[in-house]
């Protein structure tokens, strides 16, 4: 029976699905570690977890520890720790450390954590990436440009996929990004040479060092045209054949980046750029499953639980790696205007032509206020085995959904 501690912080609806799957593992015992009380625990983790232990702020290393061994007392000694979320990956590998548990080290968190050193890493050791600099103050950041040229891509060093990230075309928005930005030592900034080029995705296991499965997805557009265009529906594909030559580059580099960067054992999500060259360039790793659908997406596409395949892989160690039977798709469902959606046209009409290629729908609901993520206010996921019927399919759906936002009275 192998007992592992999964580190949840508020259970939101994609982290239950994780925390469940573990939680039913076959000889697993599981304890929770969370900020929300026992008794606000939903029922698909409660009736199968062993333990729990509640604590203020997930993020210090110190109360994940205290946590950690506070479940003892309910679950035995814990063999495992564990946690979904990129930000909680530094924390729990110190928690590692200080408690003597398998699993990835700090400076591995670090490394995929800290988007400047993951890039001074991968140049060090030869994996094409984007140029990039810290800067702490406006004069850095405008000698950067200087050298670089626009466009440029501002983010945190710490940040999570798309979050607070912005495309700077000239120097006019680098000015207005430093404006809005303090910067100082404690709170650099991280700037980046823009890449150009079809952006995708490489999800892979790695175990004992050695990467053994891997899936490939397509951004339809590009993450930060998303952004700056709040009205775009996007899409998502996750093609059935993974033997495209526009993904040969990346059966090489993504290992590579991943052996650079000291990966092991885990699941990690990758973001790549194949450029107009034909080359690849690595964009960001996380140690973390995919987010905006993929992970359900990869189940789809191989006939798996998804969740219960990494929880399976970071628990006991185990992994079979699954077939890709289908080509699968998500389009994500955005509104027009501002406000709350007042209403969702041309569902009907795509019911009646595609209906059968859906596999999930999340369909925005009237009233309900607009979302505040790039990821829209609903989405749906189709499925076939043949690539070009989920791109055709996919290219109905958001040309044929309108979501219609409008401001109260």
């Amino acid at each position: 029976m192998a007992v592992a501690a999964f580190v949840a912080p508020f259970l939101l609806p994609a982290t239950v699905r994780f925390v469940a799957a573990a939680a039913q593992l076959p000889d697993v015992r599981l304890g929770v570690i969370t900020t929300v009380p026992a008794e606000h625990v939903p029922p698909e983790i409660a009736r199968h977890a062993a333990g729990h232990w509640r604590i203020d702020d997930p993020l210090d290393p110190g109360q994940i520890i205290a946590a950690t061994r506070g479940l003892t007392a309910q679950i035995g000694p814990v063999e495992r720790l564990v946690g979904a979320l990129e930000q909680l990956q530094v924390p729990l590998a110190y928690a590692r450390e200080a408690l003597g548990i398998p699993g990835m080290d700090v400076e591995t968190a670090y490394n995929v954590r800290d988007k400047s050193r993951m890039k001074q890493v991968l140049r060090a050791a030869g994996v094409p990436c984007a140029r990039h600099q810290l800067v702490t103050d406006p004069a850095e950041a405008l000698a950067f440009a200087d050298a670089i040229g626009f466009p440029l891509v501002a983010k945190p060093p710490a940040g999570a996929g798309a979050q607070a990230t912005y495309r700077l075309d000239d120097d006019a928005a680098l000015r207005s990004w430093l404006a809005a930005t303090p910067l100082d030592h404690d709170t650099p900034g991280l700037l980046e040479e823009f890449l150009v080029g079809d952006e995708h995705t490489f999800d892979s296991v790695t175990i004992g060092g050695r990467t053994v499965w891997a899936s490939i997805s397509d951004y339809v557009p590009p993450p930060l045209e998303v952004l700056r265009n709040p009205w775009i529906q996007w899409t998502v594909v996750l093609p059935r054949e993974l033997d495209d030559p526009r993904y040969a580059g990346i059966a090489d580099v993504g290992p590579a980046a991943l052996r650079a960067l000291g990966v092991r054992d885990a699941l990690t999500h990758m973001e790549w750029f194949r450029r107009p060259d034909g080359s690849v360039a690595v964009s960001e790793v996380g140690a973390r499953p995919p987010g905006a659908q993929i992970s359900s997406m990869i189940g789809y596409a191989h006939e798996v639980d998804f969740h219960r395949l990494w929880t399976r892989l970071v628990i006991l160690g185990g992994f079979d790696p699954p077939e890709r039977r289908y080509a699968v798709g998500t389009a994500y469902l955005r509104g027009q205007g501002r406000g709350r959606v007042r209403a969702v046209h041309g569902v009907d009409e795509l019911q009646r032509r595609i209906g059968h290629l859906v596999v999930e729908a999340h369909l925005p609901e009237p009233g309900t206020p607009a979302s505040t993520g790039y990821e829209g206010e609903g989405y749906v996921i189709v499925r076939h085995p043949e690539t070009d019927v989920v791109r055709d399919a996919l290219r109905q759906i958001v040309e044929g959904i309108r979501v219609e936002l409008v401001e109260a009275q």
